[in-house]
């Protein structure tokens, strides 16, 4: 481990990495975290009994509609905030480019999705169960499966997007040893 890398290169390199802007690590993480509690929360509430199953419904809808509104937040500090320039091979930069611009969509298809179908299942929203939140659809049985589809199906986009976005990370920071990592922590 040379001096670059090991504990505390973070300090030593805020000189000679560009950092994203703090408004985009915050929001990253945060959401970040916010994402690896939800999704799995969303996949094992058809496994927990029923007296709770719908307090792990609140719960995940509620986490879910805050990514939402945090991601939205994400767009708007991303079009007012200017991005590290990027380095590396083109094709990487393409890469990296594509799964961060589907994340974005994803973490917004996927809350929107749910939320929409929770209304047309007939379900009202009530976020944490103390704020009601207006349905711009209301109970609409024809369309809430496939509501539901797109939220399922945004779910396994996003655990693909996920690997991917892990894969370069560790292809950056333990194959390479370069500080890519270290922009946005």
């Amino acid at each position: 481990m040379n001096e670059n890398t090991g504990p505390g290169a973070l300090s030593r390199l805020s000189i000679n990495v560009e950092r994203f802007p703090a408004t985009t690590r915050i929001l990253h993480w945060l959401i970040a975290a916010l994402v690896l509690v939800t999704w799995p929360l969303g996949m094992v509430i058809k496994f927990v009994k029923n007296e709770v199953s719908l307090d792990f419904y609140m719960i995940h809808e509620s986490l879910g509609f805050l990514v939402l509104w945090l991601m939205l937040l994400r767009v708007g500090n991303r079009l007012l905030t200017r991005a590290p320039a990027e380095d590396g091979p083109r094709l990487e930069r393409i890469a990296a480019a594509s799964v961060h611009g589907l994340f974005y969509l994803f973490l917004i298809i996927m809350p929107l999705s749910g939320f929409l179908a929770t209304n047309a299942h007939g379900f009202p929203f009530s976020w944490f169960g103390v704020l009601p939140i207006w349905s711009p659809i209301g109970k609409s049985p024809d369309i809430a499966w496939t509501l539901s589809g797109i939220h399922l199906a945004s779910a396994w986009i996003l655990a693909v997007l996920f690997v991917l976005h892990m894969g370069a990370v560790l292809m950056h920071h333990v194959i390479r040893r370069d500080f890519t990592l270290y922009r946005i922590l």
